[in-house]
């Protein structure tokens, strides 16, 4: 299954972001689940989110990898939602 994996980074929080993109980006990489992953960007052109598109066998296994994410784990997000989605064009 794919589950878009939508998150929102808490508000003045681009150090968090920074701090921890190489340890995010290993985990999109190493994982094998990411299909396709990149920043939500503000008026400014800065980083202020995630999208992510995981192929999971299902909501449990997409949960457990959000809830792994080292920005999950910093604490970056002011607010998480994981949907069930389908692929129609790409």
């Amino acid at each position: 299954m794919k589950v878009a994996l939508i998150c929102i980074d808490k508000p003045n929080a681009l150090d968090i972001r920074t701090a921890n993109r190489g340890a995010h980006l290993e985990h999109l990489n190493g994982s094998g689940v990411v299909d396709l992953a990149g920043p939500f960007l503000d008026e400014a052109g800065a980083m202020c989110g995630s999208l992510i598109i995981l192929s999971v066998g299902s909501m449990a296994e997409a949960q457990a990898w959000a809830a792994n994410d080292p920005y999950a784990k910093a604490g970056l997000f002011a607010s998480v939602e994981l949907r069930e989605w389908k692929k129609v064009i790409g």
